[in-house]
């Protein structure tokens, strides 16, 4: 199994390249169900999540084709559609239910294992469910599968979500632009990975207007046809790199970066002393003189404090100068790396939804578990900041949402290798 090794050894300077959204990729390949004609995604991130939802999708009859290096997916479901979404690949990735509104759409039907995916706590379906019944499906939940129906085609509807997800968002977005008549979507998730989705449609021909914000509206297409899209770049991989020069010093410019991106979490850096200035070519980041200051943090929905930066920003405050508070308000269960941060030496208290973070001058490296995706990195970046070697086990998290690390961070002057563990 594979572990990362990382050696404290000061700032960082240079400049990293940041990869194509891992959750914008995975909502746009599903949507090449809705056509019969090629869609091709480029500037596609190469991770492990981006071959299993290309195992699904080839499941269900679609051809997938990775070209330049996987930066290019090209998809064409023009043959037969099988409608079936199988637990054994399903199990592996939360995002395989971003096929069940597609699915609907095009056939009229599907069956869709439950979704797996990091254990940060219940991420149910009943969100997407009710979103797609008020299209017109009915879905019964048997056996660990959900088997929906549009026998006389998905409807035009007007409904609102109890709570702004994303995913759900997605689904139903991409059944509502076959359905017969006009949708409205009310609280709405407003993430950039929805925007991206929304102009990719029109690209393809449907008919959407207010993405980005709470209401979204969209008027039925009776078909949709091929589109060539780049993916928005990953604002969490960017957010992550932006804190490796403020853990370690130094300046790192991540290119292909954008501020409206990271526009709160750019907040807090700022609070916390460190500088982020736009470039021709992305963000650069530095942090302004000494220790880090301590700031509060609540993560929310979009343009909020993004929870997937949670666990990295921690890390940052584990070193900064006085006393932070984390308040994790989107996952429960989400606090699973405070244990080995303290293994670092972290002092860090956790309460239910809070954590509350008591900064010291230097962290010591030590052997610890990868508990997620993002804890994985959040652990990397301890490490670059830790006196010592810090060994970072299980990282096959990592690799599900962040390409290369090792080869990104080396670049700019940071000690870490991948080594084989028995």
């Amino acid at each position: 199994m594979d572990s990362i090794l990382v050696r404290g050894n000061g700032p960082l300077n240079g400049q990293i390249p940041i990869a194509g959204a891992k959750n914008a990729c995975l909502a746009l390949m599903p949507a090449t169900l809705l056509s019969e004609e090629p869609l091709t995604l480029t500037n596609a991130p190469r991770l492990s999540d981006i071959r299993t939802m290309t195992q699904l999708l080839a499941s269900l009859g679609v051809e997938v084709s990775a070209l330049h290096d996987g930066k290019v997916l090209a998809m064409s479901s023009h043959a037969g559609i099988n409608p079936v979404a199988d637990y054994d690949i399903v199990r592996k990735m939360r995002a395989s239910n971003l096929v069940l509104g597609p699915l609907l759409a095009r056939l009229g039907h599907a069956v869709v294992s439950l979704p797996g995916g990091c254990a940060i706590g219940a991420r149910p379906m009943d969100i997407h469910i009710d979103a797609l019944t008020a299209l017109g499906a009915e879905i019964e939940l048997r056996e660990g599968y959900l088997h929906a129906d549009a026998k006389g085609g998905l409807r035009g509807a007007v409904h609102e979500m109890r709570f702004a997800s994303v995913g759900a968002t997605e689904n139903f977005l991409m059944a509502a632009v076959l359905a017969k008549g006009s949708s409205v979507l009310k609280n709405a998730a407003r993430e950039p990975e929805i925007v991206d989705l929304a102009r990719c449609l029109r690209k393809m021909g449907a008919q959407i207007a207010g993405e980005g914000t709470s209401t979204i509206e969209i008027q039925g297409v009776d078909r949709l046809h091929g589109a060539t899209h780049p993916v928005v770049t990953d604002r969490i991989e960017l957010g992550t790199y932006m804190l490796a020069p403020a853990i370690c010093g130094g300046e790192v410019e991540c290119l292909g970066g954008r501020l409206e991106l990271v526009e709160s979490f750019a907040a807090k850096l700022d609070q916390a002393g460190i500088s982020v200035e736009e470039t021709e070519r992305g963000l650069k980041v530095k942090r302004r003189n000494g220790r880090v200051n301590a700031v509060d943090v609540v993560t929310e929905p979009f343009p909020g404090f993004p929870t997937d930066l949670q666990a990295q920003m921690m890390a940052l405050l584990c070193t900064a100068e006085g006393t932070s508070v984390l308040e994790e308000r989107i996952f429960e269960n989400r606090f699973m790396h405070a244990p080995e941060l303290m293994r670092m030496g972290a002092r860090i208290e956790v309460s239910g939804g809070q954590a509350t973070v008591h900064g010291v001058e230097k962290l010591k490296g030590a052997p610890v578990m990868a508990t997620d995706l993002r804890a994985s990195v959040s652990l990397i970046l301890a490490g670059l900041a830790a006196e010592g070697e810090t060994l970072v086990r299980r990282v096959y998290h990592l690799d599900r949402g962040y390409e290369r690390v090792e080869e990104k961070l080396s670049a700019v002057g940071a000690k870490i290798e991948r080594v084989k563990e028995d």
